[in-house]
């Protein structure tokens, strides 16, 4: 049971920081700066559903990934870890540097940014979908396969409450207080980082050892 409640914590906390909606917060009212608030809500809501639902796709196709392209989860944790420490790094330093956008792209998307570019890649980049892949080869039971869904329905809903909030949310922290709590979720995205990165780099250096 323990070991499912702390598989459960890491889940949802490694998964709100790659996630980070505090930190697409105010991309996002930015790019639905000229919808009224009932849009704004759909545009949210919509982007949440296709990012959990790609999320899970993920999560569940990673290791018919791996066999099809002949690749080793402690590879892929390698990888991973780099792609985590990169977004921990942008994030430590207070930078929106998921996804950069010009005036002239932000009117292409209007039609349909809830879902490119808002939920991919920005709610689920390539950090959450690594993530997702990684920590269902983790889940070696059913309980824990149910509380990693469970981990990422709790994340995805937070998000959609927080960008549907995300107006008084900004009044309320402003400018320095997003950039205080992004750079604390940078840390720890980094954190997370070096401990995919070990345990993927551990097996194979013994690997070769041996």
């Amino acid at each position: 049971m323990t070991e499912i409640v702390g598989f459960g914590i890491l889940a949802f906390t490694s998964f709100f920081t790659l996630i980070n909606p505090f930190g697409t917060m105010p991309i996002f009212m930015t790019m639905t700066a000229d919808l009224d608030q009932s849009h704004r809500t759909k545009t949210a809501k919509k982007a949440s559903i296709v990012s959990f639902v790609t999320i899970i796709i993920f999560a569940f196709s990673g290791q018919v990934l791996f066999n099809f392209f002949g690749i080793s989860v402690n590879s892929f944790r390698i990888v991973g870890g780099v792609i985590f420490f990169l977004m921990g790094m942008d994030m430590l330093q207070a930078r929106l540097g998921k996804v950069k956008l010009k005036e002239a792209e932000i009117k292409t998307y209007v039609n349909d940014i809830s879902v490119t570019p808002l939920a991919i890649p920005m709610i689920c980049g390539p950090g959450a979908l690594t993530n997702a892949i990684v920590m269902m080869e983790d889940a070696n039971s059913i309980e824990k396969k149910a509380v990693l869904i469970f981990a990422v329905l709790i994340v995805i809903l937070l998000t959609y409450i927080i960008l549907y909030s995300s107006s008084r949310i900004i009044k309320i922290l402003g400018e320095t207080g997003i950039n205080v709590m992004m750079r604390l979720m940078g840390l720890i995205v980094m954190v997370i980082a070096v401990e995919f990165f070990f345990s993927g780099l551990k097996p194979i250096i013994i690997d070769i050892i041996s």
